[in-house]
């Protein structure tokens, strides 16, 4: 018996022995990992839609590339595409949802790629969510600042865009059978 198993003694049956020494803080990067995916995804789309706001709002477009893409400053108060304006409660309440789901989920994150994911989807839903409830008409009610104009598609921000990369990349890590824990299904 070395030194430590004398004085912590060993596990009483039933107790769980089988997790390895590096498992706590393993789990703890993971989920710093996640926090600083968000916070920068976060802090990016707050930035930029700062920026619209002071700089583009109210004038014309910015050609970017051609007419293929440009800025354009545009309030949306529903989902993508602009559907669903009359919803704007209803997507706040899911926007705060997802943030909850993310929360809980994280304390057995043991996996880097979920981290991103989830960071992502979180830093993105914290995003939308912070417009629907400081912005313009009110609270819960808040119109999303959009201004990511590709030809032919609807007008987005980076936000949408963390949260489509973080979906992407959750169904991608779901076929690879690679679970948030960090454990590796076959199927």
């Amino acid at each position: 018996m070395t030194e430590a198993e004398r004085i912590i003694g060993t596990p009483e049956a039933g107790e769980d022995d089988t997790q390895p020494e590096s498992a706590a803080p393993k789990g703890r990067r993971r989920i710093a990992a996640l926090l600083v995916v968000a916070v920068l995804a976060y802090l990016l789309d707050l930035g930029s839609k700062m920026l619209v706001v002071a700089k583009l709002e109210h004038q014309p477009p910015i050609q970017v590339i051609g007419d293929l893409l440009k800025f354009e400053a545009i309030r949306n108060p529903g989902a993508a595409f602009g559907f669903g304006e009359a919803f704007t409660i209803i997507f706040t309440c899911i926007a705060a949802t997802v943030i909850v789901v993310i929360v809980r989920l994280a304390r057995k994150l043991y996996s880097l790629p979920w981290a991103i994911a989830l960071g992502l989807l979180l830093g993105g839903a914290l995003g939308n969510l912070t417009d629907r409830i400081f912005r313009s008409p009110g609270v819960f009610r808040g119109a999303v600042v959009d201004f990511i104009a590709p030809s032919h598609f609807a007008v987005f921000n980076l936000a949408d865009s963390a949260i489509v990369c973080g979906g992407i990349l959750i169904v991608l890590l779901s076929f690879r059978g690679l679970d948030p824990d960090g454990t590796v299904h076959k199927d």
